[in-house]
């Protein structure tokens, strides 16, 4: 484990051209301190967590110091936002600091959120609050902890600096941590300013540095084409062409991936009921990492129409719409690309992506039942639960907890067990009938499944209600609800009896908080 001092950073995206950002320098807060540290972040950075109450990583993290390899940028980038392209975005308030490289190989983006003023920050003022920051401090712990694709949050800073939003509030900055803050919205840049130069350079970047087996792919693919021609003498036209497909197939191959990873999240999202609330192009991630959390929320009661973000007006990121939606905007970043991929090369990549949502989605509902067969009446069983739960708002995670917890011969008799989630019982008695049956199909062990099931159904989530009861103690200087949250977030899977509290269901008030974009 390494000192503040002692970690070493690689800037390799500070090196890109001047059209990908603008060095910047953070702004200072007053009065800064420590809320809150994430040790497991800390872990991945080996950076010994003991470094955070050190009096440098305040200062480092507010602006009032520095440290020798960062290099601080604000990153240039565009984007759709709720469908309307946007030429005026970029880092309005954060800095990429560095890319701290471990011993191990893996490379980690250090970004300073709440870092001031930058050349993009529109008619903001370059400043988080303390409100929204704690609220990207513990989601980003409670998707790692679910197993879903996610920034994370290494520390959480606060200050005396008044911020002004719906009344006066108090600076505060987030550390985040990625493998890479590049967005949709980089490409989108690069395109409609027509820096295709510069487009490729971006996508040669992000091959080198996050997908380096896709070089060693297109060789093959270049070999097998090789392969396959005819053995006349290759002349120099011939190589060309050769060369030109080999370009052309590792940018395919890029594309392919990215619809991949994007398919595998949103699918994670909506096994769980997670609502990002701005699925705006310029909050998706290339690495399909759930990015930039603002208005989100992880659904109470289960309503496939349910609007987390009150500024949503249209209804345009509901959580149904979600798997649409990352399909728009892939399309959107597969135009952004068309001077690099053929339409051809495009589509393929793009008709990938429902079958591949569709396969992550399948599989993640029969984890959450404990089926490792797939039959072809699993859709109507998952059809009927469906329709039960929001027929009954039912609580969506206590729904999956609890059958997680029955053996399979109570089943028949477990309706009661439901009573404190589900007014009228019968419905859910006639589906448990069912459930009975096809587990009934299945070769694993009643505890093999149950096992699987408990593996899947978190007892823990963050619930709207629990954040704001968070940041509502956090303000008065009581940050120990802050720790509890975190220690089930991030097993959200264990029973942690002394914190069962927080695994309630949602009080009527809890489901009525309204969730913006002002932060």
């Amino acid at each position: 484990m390494k000192t503040l001092s002692q970690l070493i950073c690689h800037n390799t995206y500070r090196q890109l051209p001047t059209a990908f950002g603008t060095p910047v320098s953070p702004q200072p807060l007053d009065a800064p301190f420590l809320v809150h540290v994430n040790p497991h972040v800390c872990e991945w950075l080996e950076l010994d967590p003991q470094q955070a109450h050190t009096s440098y990583f305040v200062d480092l993290f507010t602006g009032n110091a520095t440290h020798p390899t960062f290099d601080p940028i604000a990153m240039k980038y565009t984007g759709h936002q709720f469908g309307q392209y946007n030429p005026d975005l970029g880092d309005g308030r954060g800095l990429l600091l560095g890319e701290v490289l471990t011993s191990t190989g893996k490379k980690w983006d250090l970004h300073l959120k709440g870092a001031g003023l930058t050349p993009y920050s529109r008619q903001g003022d370059g400043r988080a609050v303390l409100r929204s920051s704690i609220r990207e401090y513990l989601a980003s712990a409670a998707m790692a902890g679910l197993g879903i694709n996610t920034t994370h949050a290494l520390a959480l800073l606060g200050s005396e600096t008044p911020v002004y939003r719906e009344t006066e509030e108090r600076g505060a900055t987030l550390v985040r941590v990625a493998e890479s803050h590049v967005r949709f919205g980089h490409f989108e840049y690069l395109f409609y300013t027509q820096q295709h130069d510069e487009l490729r350079l971006l996508a040669d970047y992000l091959i080198c540095h996050h997908f380096p087996h896709l070089d060693k792919q297109s060789d093959q693919d270049a070999i097998a084409g090789e392969d396959a021609s005819s053995n006349e003498a290759i002349n120099k036209e011939a190589m060309n062409n050769e060369a030109i497909n080999k370009e052309t197939s590792r940018y395919a191959l890029l594309f392919q991936e990215i619809v991949t990873l994007t398919a595998t999240m949103i699918a994670d999202w909506q096994a769980i009921g997670f609502a990002h609330g701005v699925m705006n192009t310029d909050n998706m991630s290339v690495l399909g990492l759930t990015f930039d959390y603002g208005p989100y929320a992880f659904m109470d009661d289960y309503d496939p129409s349910f609007i987390c973000n009150h500024s949503d007006y249209s209804g345009r990121y509901a959580f149904y719409q979600q798997p649409s939606i990352a399909l728009w905007n892939l399309s959107a970043l597969g135009y952004a690309l068309t001077p690099l991929l053929s339409k051809a090369a495009t589509d393929d990549a793009l008709n990938r992506y429902e079958p591949t949502l569709q396969k992550a989605y399948s599989r993640n509902m029969r984890n959450k039942l404990g089926l490792v067969l797939a039959l072809d009446q699993d859709t109507a069983l998952f059809s009927a639960l469906f329709t039960l739960l929001k027929q009954q708002s039912v609580d969506y995670t206590l729904f999956f907890y609890t059958l997680s917890q029955i053996p399979a011969d109570a089943l028949a008799t477990s309706g009661d067990d439901f009573a404190s989630l589900i007014a009228n019982l019968a419905p859910v008695q006639a589906w448990l009938q069912d459930y009975m049956a096809r587990v009934q199909l299945e070769p694993q062990s009643d505890t093999e499944r149950r096992k699987l099931m408990q593996q899947h159904n978190p007892k823990f989530i963050l619930r709207n209600y629990l954040a704001q009861q968070a940041i509502e103690k956090a303000e008065r200087g009581d940050y120990s609800m802050i720790d509890d949250l975190l220690t089930v977030l991030q097993s959200p899977y264990d029973e942690h009896p002394s914190l069962a509290h927080l695994a309630e269901r949602t009080p009527a008030w809890g489901k009525t908080l309204a969730i913006s974009c002002s932060s």
